[in-house]
């Protein structure tokens, strides 16, 4: 799969993981291959710091889970979390950035991928950021709670006057086979990636992670299991469970779009929720203020 080439001097980004709590989920609604509804999986919620090798520019994608939950989030999705849930939080995102030594006040940047709980985590820290976000999140937080009283995500998650809503219109560099993708420096290094089916508004990050062509690709909940992406199993879709996805089908077209692009061998995937590979790499440099290796 042919990505975009490097040119000279290319700028590219050093990616470092951040722990940002654990949600426990039933493997069955993620799964078609699994029937048993009461195994469960611990899986990670995980975040990522970017750093600009050029202008030392930092850009953090995905904030996981928050602290106070049980207060922080509006009513309705708290009850939720109490009911299907389990989740705990040994350390958030701010917690993970001054373990390494950066304040959420230092961050230049903050995307969302999507309006989902464990990825919408705490914003108020990061009272510098800018925002960036799918455009079709707008709906998913206006009028939002406490206006909506029954509403899942708050009215003022996003600051105003520092969000930007990408509208796909914007999003014309295609990459590999994704058709919308926002070259977010304009140097080739970060490109936000348009990834629909999972939830409205899903952005994706396909950043470069070396001058000569390394790749990692955060692909969100685009996929919640690696063996979606390996072709080893199917999105699950069952009567009393449900789907993980809003629109499975084409969810399943983005897996496979995804799947096309993680057969470069220079490309990294890695999913918001990679149980596979935190249990591989939970002890190992890939956390900040370590970083990837570049493949």
């Amino acid at each position: 799969m042919s990505l975009p080439p490097p040119s000279e001097n290319q700028a590219y980004c050093t990616v470092s993981v951040l722990r940002a709590g654990f949600a426990q989920l039933p493997l069955a609604r993620i799964l078609d291959s699994v029937t048993d509804p009461s195994e469960m999986i611990r899986a990670p919620c995980l975040s990522f710091l970017l750093r600009h090798s050029v202008s030392g520019d930092t850009f953090v994608f995905d904030l996981g889970l928050r602290k106070d939950w049980e207060t922080g989030l509006p009513p309705t999705q708290a009850a939720i979390i109490k009911q299907y849930f389990t989740v705990d939080i040994p350390e958030d995102v701010a917690d993970s950035l001054q373990k390494g030594g950066l304040a959420p006040e230092q961050i230049a940047h903050v995307c969302i991928s999507h309006m989902h709980f464990d990825h919408i985590g705490d914003t108020a820290p990061f009272t510098r950021a800018t925002f960036v976000v799918g455009a079709e999140t707008r709906a998913l937080h206006t009028p939002g709670y406490p206006a909506d009283p029954n509403g899942f995500v708050r009215s003022d998650v996003l600051p105003a006057g520092r969000t930007r809503y990408l509208e796909r219109t914007e999003m014309r560099t295609p990459v590999g086979p994704f058709p919308h993708a926002y070259d977010w420096y304009g140097d080739g290094s970060l490109y936000l990636v348009d990834a629909p089916g999972h939830l409205p508004g899903q952005l994706t990050a396909l950043v470069r992670t070396s001058a000569d062509g390394g790749w990692v690709f955060l692909v969100a909940d685009a996929a919640h299991d690696w063996r979606l992406i390996a072709g080893e199993a199917g999105i699950a879709d069952s009567e009393h469970l449900g789907c993980m996805h809003q629109d499975k089908a084409t969810a399943a077209a983005t897996i496979g779009k995804i799947q096309e692009v993680a057969q470069n061998p220079r490309v990294r995937v890695l999913l918001a929720h990679d149980t596979r590979w935190y249990e591989a790499n939970k002890d190992g440099n890939a956390f900040w203020p370590g970083s990837l290796e570049s493949l």
